[in-house]
């Protein structure tokens, strides 16, 4: 009788070409993903070695990282930033690979595009040279991010030499509260395990809060499991998954479609497939998050104090040097403390489910004048929507502006930098130091937390204004 499966375990075996005993399996990639930031080396690497690209149609290109959000119809300024994007469109013409550069209607956000355009799908296997290519995992993918090296190896061989990593399931039962959304469910598990609670393992994400959950938000938790040091963060597809795909422009039609369902159904775990790790968690526990130190780990509940040093797993000496850095101190309560910046966007919020919920806290109300707000959807397509259903008529009137598609705010490599000192909530993924400006200091938060913080001027919980 064979031994039961993960969902992890099924996916991976199925598309090991090698295994090495006591070392890395050679594994086949189905999609690749590209940005102007990690692929000019990797491209200078096949040139001098005058080697093709494998199968250039397995590979998709986007510019995001440091592309412009206002003026993108300009020249871009930057000279490095326009050395990188003419590199990439240089590079995928030569190469003949889709390129969805600045103005291609396609164009956003790599972790954006790729399931709004229907090419992501469940069991492949995914990488990128971005950490959080993780975001494909909600699809029931492998997915996970690569170095520049790996890049120039994916594009050569469309294989990867990978170490089998362990598994990790990590459930969550129950009902969420009022104004928890699925970022609050990401940061809660983060703080509870810690930023490097998951190193070495790939994380099944289980239990009724995820299977009750949107794409949009399934995303956002596969997101952030980089953010707990996992590998990558994947969800067993189901009927919510294919409503979501069926039909999306680069999606399998008809027969094609048919023939790959019955497929899709049999990705979910064996019963009495086992895990190295077991997690559970209670939806009832999880209030509106938010960060206050220097890893997301650092994280706690917006009404709750901040935590003593003495229980931290990690030790005091770097908690009290991460709250220095942040102009906190211990027991000091989140609730009314100054902001000057807010950021909705990225990889891991820059959709039209978290522009929704953004909306319905601004709508009737003005932003704090001494909030500097970016407003960044994650592609053209989530730009689209936003006009199409009317939220860009309640941002305007509520005194905010809507940017251009890219990845902003998120990492400082463009012209969105929060300067020194000053206080960002932002719907991103990483709150370290120096990570959205050097010497800006980041609140990680849901997008309802965000808009609070975005209309009062200061850290309030969503709650009160819903």
């Amino acid at each position: 009788m064979s031994t039961p499966k993960t969902l992890f375990d099924k996916v991976w075996d199925a598309h090991v070409i090698r295994h090495v005993d006591d070392g890395p399996d050679v594994f086949f990639i189905d999609r690749h993903f590209i940005h102007e930031v990690t692929s000019p080396v990797a491209f200078l690497g096949l040139e001098g070695r005058n080697a093709p690209v494998m199968f250039s149609e397995r590979t998709y290109a986007t510019a995001d990282h440091n592309t412009p959000t206002l003026n993108q119809h300009l020249p871009v300024a930057d000279p490095l930033s326009a050395n990188q994007l003419a590199a990439l469109q240089r590079n995928a013409t030569r190469y003949n690979i889709s390129h969805w550069g600045l103005g291609h209607q396609k164009n956003g956000i790599v972790h954006v595009v790729g399931p709004e355009n229907g090419i992501t799908l469940p069991g492949m296997t995914i990488v990128c040279g971005d950490s959080h290519t993780s975001t494909h995992g909600a699809f029931g993918a492998i997915a996970f991010g690569i170095g520049t090296s790996e890049v120039e190896m994916v594009l050569a061989t469309q294989c990867i030499m990978q170490p089998k990593p362990q598994k990790m399931r990590i459930s969550v039962n129950g009902t969420l509260g009022k104004g928890v959304l699925p970022k609050d469910v990401a940061l809660y598990i983060i703080s509870q395990i810690s930023a490097s609670g998951a190193t070495g393992y790939f994380v099944e994400y289980a239990g009724d809060v995820f299977r009750n959950m949107s794409m949009e938000g399934r995303m956002t938790v596969c997101n952030m499991s980089i953010e707990m040091g996992a590998r990558g963060g994947m969800v067993a597809p189901d009927q919510t998954a294919l409503n979501y795909l069926n039909g999306r422009d680069l999606a399998p039609k008809g027969e094609a479609w048919d023939k790959l369902v019955p497929y899709w159904e049999t990705l979910k775990p064996d019963e009495g497939a086992t895990f190295a790790r077991d997690l559970t968690f209670d939806a009832a526990t999880i209030e509106p998050q938010i960060t206050y130190g220097t890893n997301p780990g650092m994280g706690t509940g917006v009404t709750k104090q901040i935590p003593l040093g003495v229980s931290m797993k990690d030790g005091g000496a770097s908690y009290q040097k991460s709250l220095q850095y942040m102009g906190f101190a211990e027991n000091e309560t989140m609730i009314g403390k100054p902001i000057d910046f807010v950021f909705l966007g990225s990889c891991t919020n820059g959709r039209i489910e978290d522009f929704r919920a953004f909306a319905s806290i601004v709508k009737g109300r003005q932003k704090a004048d001494n909030v500097t707000a970016w407003l960044v959807p994650g592609s053209h397509i989530v730009e689209a929507q936003i006009k199409a259903e009317g939220i860009l008529d309640i941002l305007m009137e509520a005194g905010f502006e809507l940017r251009q598609p890219g990845c902003s705010a998120c990492l400082a490599m463009n012209d969105d930098k929060v300067p020194a000192g000053k206080y960002a909530v932002s719907t991103s993924n990483r709150n370290f130091e120096g990570r959205q400006g050097p010497g800006a200091r980041t609140l990680l938060a849901s997008p309802l937390v965000a808009a609070a913080a975005a209309v009062t001027g200061v850290v309030t919980d969503p709650r009160q204004l819903m």
